[in-house]
């Protein structure tokens, strides 16, 4: 197998359309959505839409996920002791596109409690994971990674809500290979 060289007339083209063919293939990985949260230092709920998260140990039980260094968000984050990892649920995807949106209450019309830790629980998510965050950072490339050590969590059994090629998508059992 051959990996696909870009030609010399892609190779001239912007920085742009590079990035736009990057996001097409790193696309074809299905990931799941999830709305990170914590409260901002004067009680404000904070959270934002990530797919970049991962588990890293079950012990000790330790997460990350990262964010893009141009955030309004990130000094939320830095300073914050916990947040959550919020899985969210088949029928959330308007939850998500709220929590992608800049510049609008990301809470408003949201159903959401505040959790151990003081971090916003999203109602009807698939998952939750409160964590405190670890004092190391990551700077990678345009992102950070944050490291989190789970002190709780629980799964509701929900079907969760995936994101592949561009959409939110939900997983369909029927379909997979024998």
């Amino acid at each position: 197998m051959t990996l696909l060289r870009p030609s010399a007339a892609e190779q001239r083209v912007g920085g742009a359309s590079r990035t736009a063919r990057l996001r097409r293939t790193l696309g074809a990985f299905t990931t799941g959505v999830t709305v990170v949260t914590t409260t901002a230092e004067d009680g404000t709920p904070v959270g934002l839409t990530v797919n970049s998260f991962t588990s890293v140990s079950l012990e000790p039980p330790l997460i990350l996920w990262c964010l893009g260094r141009r955030s309004s968000l990130l000094g939320a984050f830095e300073t914050a002791t916990h947040f959550a990892v919020n899985v969210l649920s088949l029928g959330q995807s308007a939850t998500a596109r709220r929590f992608a949106t800049s510049g609008v209450d990301r809470f408003e019309d949201v159903e959401w409690q505040l959790g151990p830790g003081g971090v916003p629980l999203v109602d009807g998510a698939a998952a939750w994971l409160v964590c405190r965050r670890t004092p190391v950072r990551v700077p990678a490339g345009d992102h950070v990674v944050f490291f989190g050590e789970v002190l709780s969590h629980r799964a509701t059994g929900a079907e969760p809500l995936v994101f592949a090629r561009g959409q939110y998508r939900a997983l369909d059992p029927d379909r997979l290979d024998p």
